[in-house]
């Protein structure tokens, strides 16, 4: 791992960098009442799931010959079950969901792109005793393939545009000009989707984006839960069977192995989002009625270091207002908590305050690595444009810690174990390496600690949209005896005629 040491815990060291938060006066205040985002960790966001941002990717582009890229993935609403029927997952048509970039170092978006979702209802029905009756569900018989959306009940779309100065430009289809795109239908099962790959895939644009002169890409539908957590035994109380020893780190269940979720994926051109400096940062947002906000950056953020009655107001702050919850990233309590559950096993908390590790890796990103020149400290995920990609069959899935720069935390790749680095991290990995304090201040520091549910790139694709298809709400194939008609339902069905 090739960093300066001088360059990681200098530019003048925690002291100065947490001296400068706070000096820069950043406004506490905040507009209105909001909510909380990812995974259900803060309270408002379980009262709208939909606006609830539950992970978020930023990586320059692995896919063979796109590596000119960065890849960012918004994922929302969390925990969804296949089969969910009859009303399957939408997005809010009242909401805002956005990527932000900062290509500055000062917290605030210099570049946002903004999905506005729309939900067309076709209302088929039923000829019943010669009065047509709406069906009650969103499908009248199979999608896809020659069928396309013509038995889709309810046809969700979507408007993508760019803003940079001034009003929002649209984003548009790079081969018909058409401003509106198509979300799929969510893997409703096999009958009514028999190859949801195919279906799907035919939903990814190539987009013409206002002031980039290659296209990009972008996908906004279902796939399968990306995030890998042993999420049960974390929060309770880290009750992990073998939590340290990097052989228990395929010991445990991953609770989310069963879920699928919402993405919006999205691949731009390097040379759009950077302005001089080849680090970027980005977080996703959804808003919603100017009083309902989720905000995601960083992951695991908000579940391991915002404290309790904090959670709802940092996701409603900006990155550029931070400053109000520095003493959560320099006095950290989670390692406090693992020492106290592990204490028998002679584990010990960090001794370094203020945490200058911490505070480079969530709110200035490393020095050699991923901090821009001009950085003013925010939470945000922050990716080195010109760091190399790495293939996925090469990746490691412990990122910059496992000697490899271009993941975690140098932005966020699918195959980076979030969950194994953070342990790591928080633990005083860092310091361990001598980039920060003394290692005598880490004593933990070099212990592999985990949660034990593995995840590597090898759980991904290797090509856009990268994460994988959902799982099916219907797995079984149909009995062999039992002949599909081209209608399941009834014939005669035909939308009810508006008013």
């Amino acid at each position: 791992m090739s960093m300066d040491r001088n360059r990681v815990a200098g530019t003048g060291g925690a002291r100065t960098v947490a001296s400068t938060l706070l000096a820069a006066g950043f406004a506490a205040g905040l507009a209105g009442p909001a909510y909380a985002s990812s995974h259900r960790e803060a309270p408002g966001i379980t009262k709208t799931p939909k606006i609830d941002g539950t992970d978020f990717y930023m990586f320059r582009s692995y896919e063979p010959g796109r590596d000119g890229f960065v890849t960012f993935v918004a994922n929302y609403s969390p925990g969804e079950n296949p089969g969910d029927g009859p009303n399957y997952y939408e997005l809010d048509e009242n909401a805002i969901y956005a990527i932000h970039i900062d290509n500055t170092g000062d917290g605030i978006a210099d570049i946002t792109f903004r999905f506005r979702f729309d939900t067309d209802q076709k209302n088929f029905s039923i000829p019943v005793g010669g009065v047509p009756v709406p069906i009650p569900a969103i499908d009248k018989g199979p999608i896809g393939g020659p069928n396309g959306t013509a038995n889709l009940n309810v046809i969700e779309s979507y408007s993508l545009s760019i803003r940079r100065d001034g009003e929002p430009q649209p984003v548009t289809d790079a081969g018909t000009g058409a401003d509106r795109f198509i979300k799929p239908v969510d893997n409703i099962g096999l009958r009514t989707i028999p190859d949801y790959a195919a279906y799907a895939n035919a939903y990814i644009y190539d987009i013409s984006i206002p002031g980039c002169g290659s296209p990009g890409r972008v996908f906004a539908g279902q796939r399968k839960d990306s995030f890998v957590v042993n999420l049960g035994e974390t929060f309770d109380l880290i009750n992990y069977a073998h939590p340290i020893g990097e052989e228990n780190a395929n010991s445990a269940r991953d609770d989310l192995a069963s879920k699928n979720v919402t993405s919006l994926i999205l691949e731009v051109p390097i040379s759009c989002l950077t302005a001089g400096d080849p680090v970027i940062g980005a977080w996703t947002t959804a808003s919603k009625a100017r009083t309902q906000r989720s905000r995601l950056g960083m992951g695991l953020v908000n579940e391991l270091v915002i404290g309790l009655k904090d959670k709802d107001k940092f996701n409603a702050s900006e990155p550029e207002d931070d400053a109000q919850f520095l003493t959560y990233v320099t006095n950290p309590t989670f390692p406090a908590i693992v020492e106290a559950i592990f204490s028998s096993a002679g584990v010990k908390a960090p001794t370094l305050f203020p945490r200058s590790d911490l505070v480079a890796t969530f709110l200035t990103g490393l020095a050699g690595i991923n901090q821009p020149a001009h950085v003013m400290p925010a939470e945000m995920l922050r990716l080195n444009t010109s760091t190399p990609v790495t293939p996925a069959a090469s990746q490691n899935r412990l990122g910059v810690i496992g000697n490899d720069p271009a993941g975690y935390p140098n932005g966020r790749r699918p195959g980076d174990d979030l969950v194994d680095i953070t342990l790591r991290v928080a633990m005083g990995r860092l310091i361990t390496l001598g980039l920060f304090g003394d290692p005598s201040q880490a004593p933990s520091g070099g212990l592999d600690f985990t949660d034990g549910a593995f995840v590597d790139a090898s759980f991904f694709d290797d090509a856009f949209p990268y994460l994988k298809t959902p799982l099916p709400g219907s797995p079984g194939q149909p009995e062999p005896h039992v002949p599909l008609p081209p209608n399941p339902l009834l014939p005669g069905m035909e939308p009810i005629p508006g008013p």
